[in-house]
């Protein structure tokens, strides 16, 4: 099991950390108290289904509790557990503007209630800076989007990074409605249609012989590598931006022969490209 500490200054951005991180397929636990964390591991390690990757948040927000991080951290390491320790960090300018922008308390005036924002964010820094030092890996979030954070965990602790973009391929037919949640719609209603033949019409497109017959027209092929490279271009650049999930749906007439094989074969090729793909029939579904 890959094993992940996450720390560091209140507003530096752990919440982003650790949805970019489930984003690609991470089991967090926000706000952990440390002397738990050894606990939290054995469970792990103990379930009947595995935990390839998991992580836990640990900071100023357990008040006093948060003293035992350092007991935590060498009590995993002398049970023989391995981790990765990451530490959110930002100047004090920025941290005190993120918490008037989000009106949010920091932990340690919720604690004193006297303390100013600024004595607040000076003293968890010295609190933190051993951990700090400690860190396997420092990120300073001072001139960083939310977006561009959610690129470097993925880039860093996912094998995978295209799995971070949940794609959703559905097929439909148009008259029983279009699709209210799709992202990209594409209308596949100019190819030569199945149904008008009788020995296909009551196959389906996930069937070679509606396959073989689609693709058997030049027009059908060349739409289908359109909109493979229009994704192949695209889907880099949702990316980019931080969209975690993405619906594509494909409609025809009946939503049962041409639009299931294209939601088919642009599937099966995003699969082949490393990106996370799920696929819904609707009309077929609903049989």
């Amino acid at each position: 099991m890959r094993f992940l500490v996450v720390t560091g200054l209140s507003g530096a951005g752990k919440s982003k950390v650790v949805d970019a991180l489930e984003d690609t397929g991470w089991f967090c636990v926000d706000n952990l108290p440390p002397r738990l964390a050894a606990t939290f591991v054995n469970l792990l390690q103990s379930a009947a289904e595995p935990y390839p990757k998991a992580c836990v948040v640990m900071d100023a927000r357990a008040g006093g509790a948060f003293l035992d991080v350092f007991w935590a951290l060498d009590a995993l390491l002398a049970a023989g557990t391995t981790f990765e320790l990451l530490f959110l960090d930002a100047a004090d300018d920025v941290l005190a503007r993120r918490f008037q922008e989000t009106r949010r308390q920091h932990p340690l005036c919720a604690q004193h209630p006297d303390m100013p924002l600024a004595d607040a964010i000076s003293a968890e820094r010295r609190l933190l800076e051993p951990l700090r030092r400690r860190a396997d890996l420092v990120m300073d979030t001072s001139a960083t989007s939310p977006t561009d954070c959610k690129n470097s965990i993925v880039e860093r602790f996912s094998e995978h990074p295209q799995q971070a973009l949940q794609v959703h391929v559905t097929s439909f037919g148009f008259k029983a409605g279009t699709p209210r949640d799709c992202d990209l719609l594409f209308d596949v209603r100019c190819l030569p249609n199945p149904f008008y033949v009788p020995e296909l019409k009551e196959h389906t497109g996930l069937e070679p012989c509606i396959r073989d017959y689609v693709l058997s027209f030049e027009e059908s092929r060349r739409l289908l590598e359109q909109i493979a490279g229009l994704l192949e271009f695209t889907l880099p650049l949702y990316q980019k931006e931080g969209k975690s999930t993405l619906t594509i749906a494909f409609g025809c007439t009946g939503g049962r022969h041409r639009s299931v094989l294209f939601a088919e074969e642009i599937g099966a090729r995003l699969r082949a490209a490393g990106y996370a793909v799920h696929a819904r029939h609707r009309e077929l579904a609903e049989r």
